[in-house]
C-alpha cells in the first residue's frame, strides 16, 4: 500500500521535473528579452519567471531524489521471496513430463556422424547445412 503512494509520488515528480524544465528558458533567452520580446515579469512578478521555476524545479527534484531513496529502501526490505521463482513457485522436475526414447527421432543422437573435420575440407568449399555447421 505505502510503495503504490511512493511509486505514485515518484512519477509525479518526475514528470513535474521534466515539464518544468521544458519550460524554463536558456541563458541565451535573455538576449532576446533585452529586444522587446520578453514578458516574463507580468505572469510571474518583476523578477520574472526564473526564480519561481528554478524553486519549483528543485523542491520537485528533492521530492524524486528522496522517492528514489524511499522505493530503493522498500525493495530491499520486503518480507516475502528474494527472488522472481520463490515467489511464482519454481518448477521442478517432477512437473516436466518425460518423453520415453521410443518416441525420438532415430537420428537425435547420432549428430556426431555428421561432423566434417575442417581440415578435410579444401578452401573455398561450401560445407553441408547439418547441426554442427549452423
Amino acid at each position: 500500500m505505502i510503495e503504490n503512494f511512493v511509486w505514485l509520488v515518484h512519477v509525479l515528480a518526475a514528470a513535474g521535473v521534466i515539464g518544468l524544465v521544458l519550460i524554463q528558458h536558456g541563458k541565451g533567452a535573455d538576449v532576446g528579452a533585452a529586444f522587446g520580446s520578453g514578458s516574463a515579469g507580468s505572469l510571474f512578478g518583476s523578477s520574472g519567471s526564473a526564480n519561481f521555476l528554478s524553486r519549483s524545479t528543485a523542491i520537485l527534484a528533492a521530492v524524486f531524489f528522496l522517492t528514489s531513496l524511499g522505493l530503493s529502501w522498500l525493495s530491499s526490505h520486503r518480507v516475502h521471496g528474494s527472488s522472481v521463482m520463490e515467489r511464482a513457485g519454481a518448477v521442478t522436475s517432477e512437473d516436466v513430463p518425460k518423453v520415453p526414447t521410443s518416441e525420438l527421432p532415430p537420428s537425435a543422437g547420432s549428430s556426431r556422424s555428421q561432423e566434417i573435420p575442417v581440415s578435410s575440407v579444401p578452401a573455398g568449399a561450401a560445407l553441408p547445412a547439418g547441426p554442427a555447421n549452423k
